[in-house]
């Protein structure tokens, strides 16, 4: 604490304030703040009225801080950037300007912009002090107070929400999601801007207080529901304070109500995250929020990521991917913090194990029917196959999808580092799944080449890979080219092409020409926004190392090759007393029965086993 412990008396006061202030170092040292208790008073600490802002100039003569927060009944508002400039410029115009002007002085307490307007217009020593305090640059930065923008949220809450809509914007669209929130996209000269307002933005002056004083009681041992009981009467919205409490405290915080709606698929937190504002990719649109993680609310994201995780996230280990659960749902993070970064920053993906399959990919065009019937064939029928593109194109998303094509009583192993894959969807449906968890860092696991060893001796079936990208792809290539697993091995790699997934596999990974052959088909995919497929190409062993031959291009339009009875996968996939024309017409009726379930919306997983079961009943008659 500074010494400046109490400033309500002296001329720094107003007589319609009741504010306490004083100033406070945020861990790290690095920023002052001045800290206003506004309980009982009336103005509430809004420096928008010019009692309080009276108070805070008053004490900013005194000393220098970079942000200005007012706390009352609970609610946290901060000032800092253009407003926090402006009252730190009037509170040094203050102390110089009062020998020359004590009423001038006495005017910027309580209202810097006329002040600075009354200075700029005088000659001498006034105008002088003006330019030299930063009053006239700070004041022609802000143009009324209702441009202060002060950024609000609960004090339980370790996120900031400016509340005013973007300056010059028009409203796009306005949404109501189911979980409480309310989204507003506005058009802005710099691009389209997310507005979340959650529900406790909704929330009234003795709500708030309501939701402080619960808060206290968790450290006795109460649940967020039982502690809004006990201080909270009738006349408030006991159920919403409750759930309020939960999410900041217990829950995924911000998290829950940004992936409350379903068009938002990922949200970056940039360290310093007090500095910046959280961003969000929305319907494949990259914008910027109005919410802002305080530094506090992002280290406690970094502790529930540690818990959830089981390893290490500090100073030691800086870098940390992990699954977390939100509303019942998954998102993957990736974060970083000291000293790899200024603090902690984050990457959050939305629920990547969400179970696609391969009729819901056809139905919204990320591959044909056509296509997606050469990937369910071969998978069925034991090929080794790669599904591959930069980040955020849908790797894994198909890879899920391919999971249902396996047959039903094929015992699968899968590997993974950070869960990603549906799983414990695939068990609920009665499918026999091993997962194996393999980790570079720290946690109670293994590396993903001793996990793909042991995986290797858990038994014959499909092997799973969630990523090819260590030491574990000789492991797999050798497996693959002896045929170890007898059955069917799927796998992602990281690769703009096939081309440079064989540079990574067989240069950067070091897996052997002859080995990386083995593969049967490659899957690539398009980078964001566009994603979707851009080619399937089957891999052949040649003179001058593995080639390629497309087999469907962009979306799944047929090259030509499945046709003219030129595929080797396809001639690979015939059975033992089965023609090549045999499989092709098997291509056929796969892709016919792909598109009708797409075509008439049954592309659940449910739904999709369901179908696949009539389909083998048909054939069996």
């Amino acid at each position: 604490m500074f010494p400046f412990d109490r400033l309500r008396s002296g001329p720094s006061a107003s007589s319609d304030c009741r504010c306490d202030a004083s100033f406070e170092t945020q861990p790290g040292g690095e920023t002052t703040v001045l800290s206003v208790d506004a309980d009982g008073c009336p103005g509430g600490g809004d420096l928008g009225a010019a009692a309080c802002r009276a108070t805070v100039v008053g004490a900013l003569a005194a000393g220098d801080a970079g942000v200005v927060r007012c706390v009352r009944d609970g609610l946290v508002s901060r000032y800092d950037g253009a407003a926090t400039a402006l009252l730190l410029a009037a509170g040094r115009f203050v102390e110089r300007v009062a020998v020359y002007d004590e009423a001038l002085a006495g005017r910027a307490r309580r209202d810097p912009l006329a002040a600075a307007r009354e200075a700029t217009g005088r000659a001498g020593a006034v105008s002088r002090v003006a330019a030299e305090t930063g009053l006239a640059e700070a004041a022609a930065a802000v143009g009324s107070y209702d441009d202060l923008g002060a950024r609000v949220g609960p004090a339980v809450a370790g996120v900031r929400f400016e509340r005013a809509p973007p300056t010059d914007a028009s409203l796009r669209e306005r949404r109501d999601l189911d979980a409480g929130p309310t989204v507003r996209v506005y058009e802005t000269p710099e691009g389209p801007r997310y507005h979340l307002t959650p529900v406790e933005a909704t929330l009234s002056r003795a709500a708030t207080a309501a939701l402080a004083a619960a808060h206290g009681r968790l450290a006795d041992g109460a649940s967020p529901a039982e502690a809004v009981q006990g201080v909270a009467d009738e006349s408030l919205p006991v159920a919403a304070l409750a759930d309020v409490l939960r999410k900041h405290t217990a829950g995924a915080g911000l998290l829950e109500d940004l992936f409350a709606d379903p068009t938002v698929t990922d949200a970056f937190v940039t360290a310093p995250a007090a500095e910046n504002p959280v961003r969000v990719v929305a319907g494949d649109e990259r914008m910027r929020t109005n919410a802002w993680l305080t530094a506090t609310g992002a280290a406690a994201l970094g502790s529930r990521l540690r818990r959830e995780s089981g390893r290490a996230f500090s100073r030691a280990s800086p870098t940390l991917d992990a699954t977390l659960p939100v509303r019942g749902e998954r998102v993957r993070v990736a974060g970083v913090t000291d000293p790899a970064s200024d603090g902690p920053g984050f990457a959050v993906r939305g629920d990547a194990r969400e179970s696609w399959t391969l009729p819901a990919l056809v139905a919204n065009e990320t591959i044909s029917a056509a296509a997606a019937a050469c990937c369910s064939l071969a998978v069925e029928r034991a090929a080794a196959g790669l599904v591959a593109g930069p980040r955020g194109a849908g790797k894994t998303t198909l890879l899920g999808a391919l999971l249902w094509e396996l047959p039903a009583a094929t015992r699968t192993v899968v590997v993974e580092d950070t869960p990603e894959l549906p799983v414990d969807a695939l068990r609920d449906a009665g499918r026999d799944v091993q997962p194996l968890r393999a980790t570079t860092g720290d946690g109670p696991a293994v590396t993903p080449e001793r996990a793909l060893r042991t995986a290797l001796r858990l038994g014959e079936g499909a092997l799973v890979v969630g990523e090819v990208r260590g030491e574990e792809a000789a492991t797999l290539y050798e497996a693959m080219r002896v045929g170890a697993t007898g059955s069917t091995v799927l796998g992602t790699v990281h690769g703009d092409g096939p081309g440079a997934v064989r540079e990574r596999v067989v240069t950067d990974l070091g897996v052997p020409p002859s080995s990386f052959a083995s593969t049967d088909m490659l899957v690539a995919l398009s980078p964001p926004p566009d994603r979707g497929l851009a080619s399937l190409v089957e891999v052949r062993s040649t003179d001058d190392g593995p080639a390629f031959e497309p087999l469907y291009g962009r979306r799944g339009d047929p090259t030509g090759v499945v046709d003219r009875g030129n595929s080797r996968l396809v001639a690979a996939l015939a059975g033992p007393d089965e023609e090549y024309a045999a499989v092709r017409a098997a291509l056929d009726r796969r892709a016919t029965h792909l598109g009708r379930l797409a075509e008439t919306g049954r592309t659940t997983p449910d739904e999709v086993t369901a179908a696949y079961r009539e389909r083998g009943r048909s054939a069996a008659r």
